[in-house]
């Protein structure tokens, strides 16, 4: 084949195909007609001698060629886009940028009160808009669309940047006057009733089984290791509402402690250590390619890792 003599175009095609599977969302991706984008199919298949998509009962499906493209294509399409991005200079004083950023109620409660006060003392008119894991895909962040993930990931595209934010530790929140305190250990512990609250990754999330030990994440899979479970009364998705309900009832929320200690000054509120281990967790933060040289983008990662240091001293 020479390269020369192929529309570089129809790699951007072929990338949009074998994300969408569906020639009439990838034409809408790419702002074509759908007759441009099937046309464009048809050359791909002949450029390729490979059908590419094959039309299946769960509709269209990648072939093995197709899938031994995909990440190739993907890795060279963000390459390219990366090297030709413009590097212009960033004025944080008089921007007015927006910055996106994803991340999960534990992060935007530790990290973004402290994050925003930065912003609004350096960079006056930018804007913070936090969304939620469960708003946004990998695919958003890695094509730009969201400047940076803050969360805890088991798994990423090996195309993504990242950067470790800090290692937490967990901490009980109980009522101040919760039984459980006259006597406080670990049998103590699981004869309490407790609230869950979920590790939350991108997608939007599914009704739990307090019997899916395997689902129930940290704190479980601790207890799991001296062959224990606790007693959930209540799952929530969203660490203020387990506090405020620890609160109310004679319920204990495990969390991890940077939630916790904002609660410290609560006289309602006692914050004691869990009377087993649980390993701590890491919070990272990751990033597009696309983004990784922008100086607005260099600019902010820096007062996310400013804030992070000061926060962990």
């Amino acid at each position: 084949m020479n390269i020369s003599k192929v529309d570089l175009n129809l790699l951007v095609y072929l990338d949009t195909l074998l994300r969408e599977c569906n020639v009439t969302r990838s034409a809408n991706q790419l702002n074509i007609t759908q007759p441009a984008m099937s046309n464009g199919l048809k050359r791909l298949r002949a450029l390729l001698n490979d059908p590419i998509l094959v039309r299946t009962s769960d509709g269209m499906v990648p072939t093995e060629r197709a899938k031994e493209l995909q990440p190739v294509i993907r890795g060279v399409l963000l390459t390219l886009e990366e090297t030709l991005q413009p590097n212009r200079d960033f004025e944080p004083a008089s921007s007015n940028r927006v910055f996106r950023i994803m991340a999960s109620d534990y992060a935007a409660s530790t990290l973004a009160p402290m994050l925003l006060s930065r912003l609004q003392s350096l960079a006056p008119d930018t804007t913070l808009d936090i969304v939620t894991p469960s708003d946004v895909t990998f695919h958003d962040v890695e094509n730009g669309k969201v400047d940076m993930a803050i969360n805890r990931f088991d798994n990423l595209p090996q195309s993504f940047h990242q950067k470790r934010i800090w290692k937490d530790s967990f901490s009980c929140v109980v009522n101040a006057n919760n039984p459980v305190l006259e006597n406080y250990s670990l049998d103590a512990y699981l004869k309490a009733r407790h609230i869950w609250v979920s590790k939350t990754g991108f997608g939007v999330g599914v009704g739990m089984d307090p019997a899916d030990v395997q689902k129930l994440g940290w704190v479980d899979e601790a207890l799991a290791h001296f062959g224990k479970h606790r007693n959930i009364a209540s799952f929530t998705r969203n660490y203020h509402v387990a506090i405020h309900l620890a609160k109310a009832q004679n319920l204990i929320a495990t969390l991890p402690t940077k939630v916790a200690k904002i609660y410290e000054s609560d006289n309602a509120l006692k914050i004691v250590e869990p009377p087993f281990p649980i390993p701590p967790f890491e919070l990272d933060m990751i990033w597009s390619p696309l983004l990784h040289r922008d100086a607005s983008h260099i600019w902010l990662r820096q007062q996310i890792a400013d804030v992070a240091e000061t926060l962990s001293s």
